[in-house]
């Protein structure tokens, strides 16, 4: 009984997966195409009279399709007032030439709103009943629905998503590479944001591929909506995971200063994908329209707090935390002191830009291109002892400790003391056991605080060695403000963040902020070093994402 509920959704699939009815159409990748050949880019028609713009708005869901007898005129200029009203036009419910405009921009195929379809331009008949078949079965294929009042649904369930470039929808273009490289990348710029990790798959088992991409014109791929030519629609995506590009449009890579940037219609169609519908928020990457690419094109903040409320923020522990403190002197020769503030995990690192309240761009980073001469991973403790005299910057793992050199930015292998490096703590740091588990600098006592278990050591930089009354137990030292809501042991990383003024413990996905001198002034009863009750990582430092391992490097 068992085997046969399992035969029966797997023949579902299957016939699901046949191919349907298709006009005969010409495909072009690398393997079949010469560059050196001429391209024909075959032009959309464009929308120039109330016929054609009628069925524009029903096309993308402004309105439903015209049928004999309907009350055509009035639905039709309620709809041209919406969309006018949508693309900061004077809503008039005029077909007047700013609209006609509007109508022939560049943009994406899904619609706009979730109206009543074009028969023309959607699924046919069999596609329809397969699509309902696949409502019953999404329970099965990881599919999820959210609010009705976002219009966004998430459409996963698992955390590692494969995506494919198909082998017959290659560009005629761009060079192969040069596309999975693009796809990669906008791929990576969701995966920055949110828990999602994206492989790309090449090899392994169709059915086992999450989100398929190709390129084509005109009838395409065996999907049902055809392309329009180049002026018009450049993509479009499919819940299932299908993302098609026409290959009439012009695409080019991001560095462009012409045609239509591939990566920026990835990353809109890719959103689609994950369940973001279309927006008219300035700045979004899910506006249906395409908008040039600006230098340093990113997702927007809309853009993120959308996708996180489908698949949630980024949570994690981390090895260390600290900032980087570095002099710099501006135009007037004035030296000013300045501050960067960085995560690591395993062998990759984040700047966070707190400006911003988000991480940069582009991060993570492999430890190894942005330290050298560091551990590759798992660094125990940062300590940058920072006296009128002192300043140093140590980096802890296992038994043994690295001194950075600021300005070459690079570990020492000798100091100008004479100092080898790397060294063992306990010769550097007397009385301090290892492995650590972290450690800070506190500036107003000059002492180091290091970790280990339930202890903690205070050590004395001026003397070298650790105060006579310690080691102690870390909540006698940093005691709790609530009952019981203390790390108590193995605190992942101490971190004294100079934009918040305050020292956190880290452990797990939670963290406890120290009780300052300025907590005091506002409330006495509070005990000196006090704990804070623990609050998510996740809620302070926005956007701290793991992202695939095949990425790191881009």
């Amino acid at each position: 009984m068992h085997a046969a509920s399992i035969f029966r959704p797997t023949l579902l699939l299957c016939w699901l997966a046949a191919p349907q009815p298709a006009h005969p159409e010409i495909l072009f990748h690398s393997r079949d195409h010469s560059d050196l050949e001429p391209s024909f880019l075959r032009q959309a028609q464009p929308i120039a009279n109330p016929r054609t713009a009628q069925r524009f708005l029903a096309k993308y869901g402004w309105t439903a399709v015209p049928r004999p007898g309907d009350p055509g005129p009035s639905a039709f200029a309620e709809a041209m007032r919406a969309f006018q009203s949508a693309n900061q036009l004077p809503a008039t419910g005029v077909l007047d030439v700013a609209t006609l405009r509007a109508m022939n921009r560049p943009r994406c195929g899904v619609p706009d709103h979730r109206g009543t379809p074009d028969p023309r331009a959607q699924t046919p008949p069999a596609r329809a009943r397969a699509k309902r078949f696949l409502q019953l079965l999404r329970p099965l294929l990881g599919w999820e629905e959210a609010s009705r009042d976002s219009g966004a649904t998430r459409a996963f369930s698992k955390r590692i998503l494969k995506w494919r470039l198909v082998g017959e929808g290659y560009s005629s273009q761009l060079p192969a590479d040069e596309q999975r490289y693009i796809f990669r990348l906008a791929f990576r710029m969701w995966s920055e944001v949110t828990p999602l990790a994206f492989q790309e798959d090449l090899t392994g088992p169709a059915a086992q591929v999450d989100v398929k991409l190709g390129f084509g014109r005109g009838r395409h791929l065996g999907c049902p909506r055809v392309f329009d030519g180049s002026g018009q629609e450049f993509a479009h995506a499919w819940r299932l995971g299908d993302v098609h590009f026409d290959d009439d449009e012009h695409f080019t890579p991001p560095a462009s200063d012409t045609g239509i940037s591939l990566l920026k219609v990835a990353v809109h169609e890719i959103g689609h994908v994950l369940g973001l519908p279309h927006t008219y928020r300035t700045g979004s990457v899910m506006q249906p329209n395409y908008i040039p690419q600006e230098p340093a094109f990113e997702l927007d903040w809309s853009d993120r707090k959308a996708i996180q409320k489908l698949y949630g923020t980024c949570e994690g522990s981390f090895d260390t935390a600290f900032d980087w403190i570095r002099k710099e002197r501006n135009q007037y020769g004035e030296l000013l002191v300045r501050f960067s503030t960085y995560f690591f995990r395993n062998s990759w690192y984040w700047l966070y830009e707190n400006r911003n309240n988000r991480t940069r761009y582009g991060d993570p980073i492999h430890i190894l291109m942005g330290w050298h001469g560091i551990p590759a991973q798992n660094i125990d403790a940062f300590v940058h002892i920072w006296t009128w005299r002192r300043d140093e910057r140590y980096f802890f793992k296992g038994n043994q400790y690295w001194r950075y050199d600021s300005d070459k930015d690079q570990a020492h292998t000798e100091d100008e003391q004479g100092d080898r490096y790397p060294k063992l703590i306990s010769e550097g740091f007397p009385g301090i056991p290892s492995p650590l588990d972290t450690a800070f600098y506190d500036r107003r006592k000059r002492l180091i605080y290091f970790f280990k278990g339930s202890l903690v050591f205070a050590f004395d930089v001026n003397r070298n060695q650790v105060l006579n009354s310690y080691p102690k137990k870390i909540i006698d030292v940093f005691p709790a403000t609530a009952s019981q809501n203390h790390p108590f042991r193995n605190i992942d990383s101490a971190y004294y963040s100079y934009a918040h003024n305050s020292v956190f413990l880290f452990k797990g996905n939670v963290y406890w902020k120290v009780v300052n001198d300025r907590d005091k002034q506002h409330n006495s009863w509070l005990p000196s070093n006090g704990l804070f009750p623990k609050e998510s990582i996740s809620g302070k430092w926005f956007d701290i994402c793991d992202v695939h391992t095949s990425t790191l490097g881009m």
